[in-house]
């Protein structure tokens, strides 16, 4: 049996006001045919489909085209399940109308595989956090634990223990539910686990929603369903092994670039064929960078410009680094723009021996916008948007008119 693992797509993201359908969608497309050329029997979907518990409807639109596409009218079995960014109730709506074509969605740790025709496959039981499936003749047995937050897995870790303490407890209650589960597996079966969730010693990026504060709520590898011939996660955006685990559990990590801290990401999924009392064999395939994000550092603002015309057909998103030793000019940052549309961040790097600072000396006597402008290219060299600048006179006004009733009132 062959699967392929894939996970945190994140449907809907922004980068920084910006969409990511576009890429997303070229994802999509590239990842069915990957699918088809593989010739896969399965498809795993390890949580965070969407980038929020309300996603847009192009999103929804996206992720069922992808589900219609992968299934095959139900030649191929999918199994999703949610992560910490999906709404379960929501993702397992249509979970009904989906068996009929091999979708098989469980958004809690509670949720159970209905029994019966799956596609062409069949589930043949199942219960809270498994279900065995026959596909084509091959019998495989797959754990699935969702995001298993204290709230799904209606469990309270008390308040009054340490952070040590809750963390030991937090992984303890997980290597439980696996161990629970574990008793399902047989020597003559496939075994498989997939969930979302955070291992100690996993590198993350800083597009990753942290699970918990303070890294509570996190798993020691040791605690994972070893048994197992495959153990498909997400949560974390950079493929990776999981440490102590002999290669059998990994992240595939996202498909896409999702922040300037995953531009060095290499992007894949995994491809996983199975047999009974055999090891799994695994396949990392890249996938394409579909727009990457570079960081563009420049030594002076006619040097930024230069670099912006220069470069302004090339198919990337831009964080732009500026050495200076004055403010932007919003015309400068216009021209920029123009030339390169796709510059999401405009940093100016001051240089040594500025003098330009704020005069704070009758302040009564400037306007307040004035005030606002002075303040803001001081502490980040750049002269501010009219929309920024718009936001903060509609703020201040309004509470310039708060102040203004409480001071009548009070007179």
């Amino acid at each position: 049996m062959k699967l392929i693992h894939t996970s945190d797509w994140h449907l809907g993201k922004m980068l920084e006001g910006n969409s990511r359908l576009d890429e997303q969608e070229q994802f999509i497309d590239e990842f069915t045919k990957i699918v088809d050329e593989e010739n896969a029997d399965m498809v795993v979907i390890a949580g965070d489909i969407y980038d929020s518990s309300n996603p847009q409807a192009k999103a929804e639109r996206l992720f069922y085209k992808a589900l219609k596409a992968l299934s095959s009218n139900g030649k191929r079995v999918i199994v999703v399940i949610s992560g910490n960014h999906d709404n379960p109730d929501r993702l397992e709506a249509a979970s009904p109308i989906l068996y009929e074509q091999g979708i098989i969605i469980l958004g809690t740790p509670r949720s159970v595989a209905k029994v019966g025709k799956c596609g062409e496959a069949s589930i043949i039981k199942s219960g809270e956090g498994y279900f065995e499936i026959d596909i084509k003749g091959e019998r495989a047995i797959v754990l699935a634990l969702p995001y298993p937050s204290e709230k799904r897995l209606n469990e309270i870790i008390s308040d009054e223990l340490s952070e040590e303490e809750r963390q030991k407890d937090y992984s303890e209650k997980i290597g439980d539910i696996f161990l629970k589960l574990s008793e399902n597996f047989r020597e003559d079966s496939i075994n498989l686990a997939v969930s979302h969730l955070f291992t100690l010693g996993g590198e993350s990026s800083d597009s990753e929603r942290p699970i918990q504060l303070g890294g509570s709520l996190t798993v020691n590898s040791k605690k994972l369903p070893l048994e197992a011939s495959y153990i498909a996660l997400g949560h974390l955006h950079k493929p990776q092994k999981v440490k102590g685990t002999n290669g059998k559990a990994r992240y595939s990590g996202a498909p896409i670039q999702y922040s300037k801290s995953e531009r060095g990401n290499v992007n894949c999924v995994y491809s996983v064929e199975m047999s009974p009392f055999e090891e799994a064999k695994i396949k990392e395939i890249y996938l394409r960078n579909y727009k990457p994000i570079e960081l563009w550092k420049s030594h002076s603002i006619e040097d930024a410009i230069k670099k912006c015309k220069e470069n302004q057909d090339k198919n990337c998103w831009v964080y732009l680094e500026v050495s200076t030793d004055r403010v932007i000019l919003q015309e400068e940052i216009k021209e920029m723009k123009k030339y390169k549309k796709d510059i999401v961040e405009i940093r100016p790097i001051l240089k040594e021996n500025s003098e330009d600072e704020v005069n704070y000396e009758n302040l009564a006597e400037k306007s307040i916008d004035k005030v606002f402008i002075e303040f803001y290219k001081h502490e980040r060299n750049i002269e501010p948007e009219k929309e920024i600048l718009d936001l903060f006179l509609k703020i201040a006004n309004g509470e310039e008119g708060e102040n203004n009733e409480t001071n009548t009132s009070q007179n």
